[in-house]
């Protein structure tokens, strides 16, 4: 029962109050609660979560992307609460809804009083009831009443007020409004809401959950080509409302995006075919990208020519409903040519391996084994940084790179970068290979030395002869002749263990030499032949390398030569630890770009456009327009002379400012003194009470 229906009771005769007091119908209840303002102030406060939850976390990524990010126990969790979709996830949804059937309710309850008191003047007034009014005035005045009241009908209506008028027991009572739009604001505010959310509903996914489960769709997980999905995970093309993407090579087409959901797709089709004509990229000096668009042609069985057209970031293109943005770019399949270099073989011959960016092909190794090798990506500039001469970080030009992985037959394998142009670092040029252990790794880079034509030639010969025993015998031989302080009787000793030290190093680096030498060697002189043997095998390698020279007819060793065999020497070193046995050098390549389109069909956004446009009135007419009343009654004085006025006035809102105009008007009705535009509200009254 109301406050108004008890006060009501407690006022009535004995006899006409009920025997026991009704008990709400259940129905009632119901009603009461969903049009309750804390139930929509708790859903409301659940949208907010969620919005920030959607602003913060990234949208619709691989779950890959996800399980990388936040590891996995987080990630079972934010994958079970729905976070990574939160916009289309079921509970968002049924907030939406019971938002929507909550605000509904509200609508439902308080727009007949609300209309209601739009047209109620409301002029059965008590004089006592008057006087209790915060804002409130009394006066005797000389004046008879029929000239007060044209009087008052005069100011309030230069003053903006409806009013009306009724004459009961002896005294008239003109009740008055004014900023009666102030109360469509409510009815806009909550109005706006509902339409709002009913277009987000429109918008979503829920036709999908829907048909999902009811088994008419399945999520695709599989990184299959679109011609291997199953017709399960197909969404027609009559679907109202979706968002997804897709990625067309220059001169290919697509009559299909893919809709993320969870930890798969659906492929959704399209009543149109979209051409990748042409897709251009620009850059910064810094080779970030600045800005890229596409060309592309629509071909559509409805039209007569096809429709060409250009988009780019922020300028799309809506075509009978559907909404095609320029989203981001990709490889379209790059075709490479690669020399697979050996590091590990005897022999210098090199392997030609013709690749396709997305493509993957079996190499067969020096070992006899085969290797799988999956190209992953293509990227034409690189930006990345180095040490330059005095040890400080600058960003390089690295130009064009591609990614790829090496697998064995189990599938196990390591994630390589490689750069097609040699960099400068710490003032010598490097051929540079990252090497990572998963995506979510960084590169661990291996330099290779370039010679003085930029290239890796006197690196393959010195690596090749290296791994020749013929070659290192010689060498080893001829540096323990040429060495005057050994004895004639050790040349033999010294150079089978030059040999051999050598070719430990070729194998596994320092660390297979500091090994055999531990095996070898009992603790107390470990340290004595470790510093032994390690200045024997230099003397081999430097051997090595100066038959090397020879061969490229450099007579002397200058600085720029030594270094290259200190960075050579390293490159070997690290070569154990590279895990390839070869290394894939880009020689040429055909670039081929894709542009990423998002697709989208929103038939709900101009029923959101409407709502809004509802909620933004509704809330200026709320906070900005506020709802007065004003009472003025007359009556004659009782010794006939003069009248006895009454006058009293509320407002919602913005109560300090009405006092100051309740003054002014008491000033020109009751007080009827000239009207001052310029000064209309300089004096600040409250509770004006004049008997």
């Amino acid at each position: 029962m109301s406050n108004n229906d008890q006060t009501a009771a407690a006022g009535a005769p004995p006899a006409s109050r009920p025997k026991a007091a009704r008990q709400p119908r259940r129905s009632r209840i119901i009603v009461d609660f969903m049009g309750s303002m804390s139930l929509a102030i708790t859903l409301l406060v659940a949208l907010a979560i969620a919005s920030v939850i959607g602003t913060v976390l990234v949208q619709n990524e691989p779950y890959i992307e996800y399980l990388m990010d936040y590891g996995p126990f987080w990630h079972e969790i934010f994958a079970g609460m729905g976070l990574y979709q939160v916009y289309s996830a079921t509970w968002f949804l049924l907030v939406v809804a019971f938002l929507v059937i909550s605000t509904s309710f509200c609508v439902y309850r308080q727009t007949p009083g609300l209309l209601k008191d739009l047209r109620r003047y409301n002029t059965q007034v008590k004089e006592k009831s008057l006087r209790a009014f915060n804002s409130s005035a009394t006066a005797e005045l000389d004046q008879s009443q029929d000239e007060f009241l044209k009087h008052a009908h005069r100011v309030l209506k230069a003053q903006g007020f409806r009013a009306r008028e009724k004459t009961h027991d002896g005294h008239t009572v003109i009740a008055a409004m004014r900023g009666r739009w102030n109360r469509m604001g409510y009815l806009l505010t909550h109005v706006g809401i509902v339409v709002i959310c009913v277009g987000a509903l429109a918008d979503g996914t829920t036709l999908l959950k829907i048909n999902e489960w009811l088994g008419n769709l399945e999520i695709e997980t599989r990184s299959v080509p679109v011609s291997e999905v199953p017709r399960s995970a197909w969404v027609p093309a009559w679907n109202p409302s979706f968002r997804g993407s897709v990625e067309i090579p220059e001169g290919a087409s697509a009559n299909v995006v893919f809709l993320p959901m969870r930890e798969g797709y659906f492929v959704q089709e399209l009543p149109f075919r979209i051409e990748l004509e042409e897709f251009r990229i620009e850059r910064f000096s810094t080779g970030a990208e600045s800005s890229y668009e596409s060309d592309l042609i629509i071909h559509d069985p409805n039209r007569d020519e096809p429709l060409r057209h250009t988009i780019s970031v922020n300028h799309p293109l809506i075509y009978n409903g559907y909404a095609i943005y320029q989203a981001s770019f990709a490889d379209g399949g790059t075709r490479l040519d690669i020399d697979a270099i050996p590091l590990g073989a005897e022999a210098l011959r090199e392997l030609e391996v013709p690749g396709r960016v997305f493509q993957e092909m079996e190499v067969p190794t020096p070992d006899g084994d085969t290797r799988i090798i999956e190209f992953i990506n293509f990227r034409l500039e690189n930006v990345i940084q180095l040490l330059d001469e005095d040890g400080v970080r600058e960003n390089r030009h690295m130009g064009p790179s591609f990614d790829f992985r090496l697998m064995d037959r189990t599938g196990h394998g390591l994630y390589y970068r490689n750069y097609q142009r040699p960099a400068l670092q710490e003032g010598a040029m490097y051929f540079l290979s990252g090497v990572r252990e998963s995506p979510a790794d960084e590169f661990h880079y291996l330099f290779l030395p370039a010679d003085a034509d930029d290239s890796l030639e006197r690196f393959r010969t010195y690596l090749a002869m290296l791994h020749n025993a013929d070659v290192r015998n010689a060498i080893a031989r001829q540096v323990a002749r040429d060495d005057d302080t050994v004895p004639d009787e050790q040349n033999q000793a010294i150079a089978t263990t030059t040999a051999e030290l050598m070719g430990l190093f070729a194998r596994g680096g320092y660390m297979a030499v500091h090994e055999e030498i531990e095996r070898r060697v009992p603790p107390e002189r470990l340290d004595a032949m470790r510093d032994l043997m390690i200045r024997i095998l230099h003397a081999g390698l430097q051997g090595l390398y100066m038959e090397v020279l020879q061969d490229e007819g450099v007579v002397s060793i200058q600085e720029e030569e030594q270094r290259f065999l200190e960075d050579t020497i390293s490159a070997i070193n690290a070569i154990s630890l590279y895990q390839s046995p070869f290394f894939f050098h880009l020689k040429d390549f055909e670039h081929r770009e894709a542009s990423g389109l998002q697709i989208a069909r929103a038939p709900g956004q101009s029923t959101v456009y409407t709502g809004s446009v509802m909620l933004i009135v509704g809330i200026f007419l709320l906070f900005y327009v506020s709802y007065q009343r004003l009472w003025i009654m007359a009556r004659r004085r009782e010794d006939g002379t003069g009248t006895h006025v009454v006058m009293a006035g509320t407002s919602n809102r913005h109560q300090v400012e009405f006092e100051d105009r309740f003054a002014h008007l008491k000033r020109w009705i009751i007080d009827q003194k000239p009207v001052d535009a310029n000064n209309s509200g300089s004096t600040h009254q409250s509770n004006n009470k004049n008997d």
